[in-house]
């Protein structure tokens, strides 16, 4: 009997769309987690690459880095791509486990050689800034662009930066801006400032107006920050970026 309930619940849960899980999760974590958990227990790859998410997060469990390392570095053992990226953002940032970006690179190059967007992009970070593996802005320029191609919105951000600050390539504005506009438009906080920002170079205030303000409502407090700076010094251009501003002024 406990076996088949095992089982339906783990065709239920692999059943769910992502919408409904969200929506399990809003309703009852905790009995989400339980279910989440047994499913894992069980050896299904993307259940413990789920549960240990939720041990990272603390959601519908108590919050335990070193107890999701130890999921994802079960579920890697199966070769799962997601979990060997998890694996390396444990390694990366020292979640759970000692700091080691070396391990980490070799976890986000067995994920990224899945085509897994995420590890493309994690681990363009380690070759951009020489951490785990020698600095290799050309390599870091190719991670970005194969995560790009994929749709991942802030690998479009630094595309972008990669071609406007020239690493790992030579400088092109035009081909950075297309970058940016794409990662805006696909509701990224930061290509969304660096999009406004183009925008206002080239004189269209209005329009850099509207990115402002999406950038400072979805950013983090780093970019507000950025953003009113930007508005503040820009404000006299348009009546949108006047009304951005102030806006922004009574926020912060």
């Amino acid at each position: 009997m406990a076996s088949d309930a095992r089982i339906s619940i783990t065709s239920y849960l692999g059943e769910l769309s992502p919408t409904r899980l969200r929506a399990l999760f809003a309703q009852d974590p905790s009995k989400a987690a339980a279910w989440v958990r047994l499913a894992a227990a069980e050896g299904h790859a993307s259940a413990q690459v789920c549960y240990g998410r939720l041990l990272l997060a603390g959601t519908g469990v108590p919050k335990d880095e070193s107890a999701a390392f130890n999921w994802f570095r079960r579920a890697a053992a199966s070769g799962d791509a997601e979990a060997h990226n998890m694996v390396g953002r444990c390694l990366d940032e020292g979640w759970g486990v000692g700091a080691d970006p070396a391990q980490a690179a070799i976890h986000y190059q067995i994920a990224a050689d899945a085509s897994l967007a995420w590890a493309q992009y994690n681990l363009g970070h380690l070759y951009l800034d020489g951490r785990g593996v020698g600095r290799d802005p050309a390599a870091a320029l190719a991670l970005y662009r194969a995560a790009a191609q994929q749709g991942h919105v802030r690998a479009m951000n630094l595309l972008g930066r990669c071609h406007e600050q020239a690493w790992g390539t030579a400088p092109d504005g035009e081909t950075a801006a297309d970058w940016y506009r794409r990662s805006a438009e696909g509701g990224y906080f930061r290509g969304q400032f660096n999009w406004a920002s183009v925008l206002l170079a080239r004189g269209k205030a209005d329009e850099a107006a509207h990115w402002f303000e999406r950038a400072a409502s979805q950013g983090s407090a780093g970019v507000r920050r950025a953003t009113l700076e930007a508005v503040a010094r820009a404000r006299c251009q348009s009546p949108q970026l006047e009304r951005v501003w102030q806006a922004l002024r009574v926020q912060a």
